[in-house]
């Protein structure tokens, strides 16, 4: 990722590509923006004036709020369609009359007080967040960024998927959140400031603004962006470590915290925490790895989920430098995903006879045995540290919960009874304090692409969740263990649809 002093993607400087509709006759251009209008409830006319010099833009707006079901605001804006990108610095003129008056770049799709729209906003008094209304009239929502200004802040619209990321000066860009606002095809993005008081007006300064519009782009011409990050569990600062046109999945951490494992294209490949070229991991004619692996407590050995001798998952275990597989589980499919503390058994999850449940081997090889019988999906086994518990998600209540029984499979008892998701993949930390786990949307079945989700973080014997990320994703965003051996950070991957 590239700090905002940084050349952008050549893509977003192909003048070709910029697609913004023609201003109302007679209107003036203030800078790179067509209009300039009033939106809602505003006690004081506002206003924008473009210094083409300092290649600055001042606004001045009144309005109670941009919150809630309604907003009262000023914008400048131009009418665009599809994907687009806006970037801006936001800095306050004088003392504002409100601790919470706001303004950032927007994307709405009408001037109506109650229209749908998503939001960076900079507050007066420092708070940043991610804002959106999802319906019309309806509530507004946020994900908020424990950084502080200055920042430089970039919003960006690919198909319907919102995300936005932030920069401190001369530092990358680091995501706040990613999520799906449907609005129509054209849009209104701009510059938006509200006074949070409609007697009073504010003033702003937007520095930086760039605006880089892709226009229309079919679904057969986008391809998966795939971002690899990790995120600090107490802050909620997250970091990239590699972003590619390409597909990966399902991070492991390494024991000594030096680097990461995934998936791509049926292969392991390793990173350095810092990023940098990943090179791939030999596994010998295991060619289609799946995203089930992990490494061993000791650090030496990988086990790895694969089918290329059946075209079925089967658990094999690999020196973690690389080498011959060894066969591990002889029936199939069967799909790794945790080891005990003392590395000597694994856990995995398997379908015997039409029913997926979860099983337990010896790392020497053996008998399989079964810990779970009741109907439904059982998925997703990995060990508490102290190797007293295993934490599974199981759909035997009829949505996906978050479970746990003891090692042998005794005990088994509800841990996370969310009333508005549906969780998979619980993982406890390795000072055994915390699990953190993966919510869909309660109405989504199983565990798809491609789906607004969250991270969530948990105490390990149970209690109220905390929502750590918001992100586009799903299936291979943390399919298996990848806390940090500090227990402080988690290693997942998001996901973009953007174009060719």
């Amino acid at each position: 990722m590239r700090g905002y002093t940084a050349k952008r993607p050549m893509y977003h400087l192909l003048i070709a590509l910029i697609t913004i509709l023609p201003a109302p006759a007679g209107a003036e251009k203030i800078g790179i923006f067509e209009a300039s209008a009033d939106a809602g409830n505003t006690g004081i006319r506002g206003s924008a004036e473009y210094d083409a010099r300092a290649g600055t833009y001042r606004v001045t707006g009144s309005g109670q709020n941009m919150w809630a079901a309604e907003d009262g605001f000023h914008f400048v804006y131009s009418r665009v369609s599809g994907d687009v990108s806006l970037t801006a610095q936001l800095e306050w003129a004088g003392v504002g009359t409100h601790a919470h008056r706001k303004g950032g770049p927007m994307f709405r799709a009408t001037l109506d007080a109650d229209s749908p729209y998503a939001d960076f906003a900079f507050h007066g008094d420092g708070l940043l967040a991610l804002q959106y209304r999802k319906v019309k009239g309806g509530p507004t929502a946020e994900v908020r960024t424990s950084l502080t200004p200055p920042v430089v802040a970039r919003l960006e619209r690919h198909g319907n998927v919102i995300s936005a990321e932030v920069a401190k000066p001369g530092q990358d860009f680091e995501p706040v959140g990613a999520l799906t606002v449907e609005m129509p095809e054209s849009i209104l993005a701009g510059l938006a400031l509200s006074s949070h008081d409609n007697n009073a007006a504010t003033t702003a300064i937007f520095s930086k603004v760039e605006m880089a519009v892709r226009g229309v782009i079919a679904d057969r011409e986008r391809v998966v962006e795939s971002t690899l990050e990790t995120i600090d569990v107490d802050t909620g600062r997250r970091s990239v470590v590699r972003r590619a046109r390409e597909h990966f999945e399902a991070p492991n951490w390494s024991r000594d915290g030096s680097y990461l494992l995934y998936n791509s294209g049926g292969r392991i490949h390793r990173i350095g925490i810092a990023g940098g070229e990943p090179k791939v991991v030999d596994t010998g004619e295991r060619t289609r790895c799946n995203n089930d692996h992990g490494i061993s407590p000791d650090g030496k050995w990988l086990a790895i989920s694969d089918g290329s001798a059946n075209r079925q998952s089967q658990v094999y275990i690999v020196p973690i430098e690389g080498g011959v597989p060894r066969l591990l589980t002889s029936k199939f499919p069967s799909y790794w995903h945790g080891w005990s503390p003392d590395g000597r058994t694994v856990a995995y999850c398997a379908s015997r006879d039409g029913e997926f449940d979860i099983y337990t081997m010896a790392v020497e090889g053996g008998e399989e045995k079964r810990l779970t019988t009741s109907p439904g999906l059982d998925d997703g086994p990995d060990y508490s540290p102290d190797g007293e518990y295993i934490y599974f998600n199981s759909a035997r209540s009829g949505l996906m919960r978050i479970w746990r029984m003891k090692a042998d499979g005794s005990g088994q008892e509800m841990l996370i009874a969310g009333e508005d998701s549906a969780d998979w993949f619980a993982h406890p930390s390795p000072d055994g304090k915390w699990i953190v786990y993966v919510s869909y949307e309660k109405t989504v079945s199983g565990h798809p692409a491609n789906q607004d989700i969250t991270l969530r973080l948990a105490p390990a014997g149970g209690g109220k969740p905390r929502i750590i990320a918001t992100l586009f994703g799903g299936q291979g965003t943390m399919n298996v263990p990848s806390w940090s051996p500090d227990s402080r950070r988690v290693a997942f991957v998001s996901y973009r649809l953007v174009g060719k």
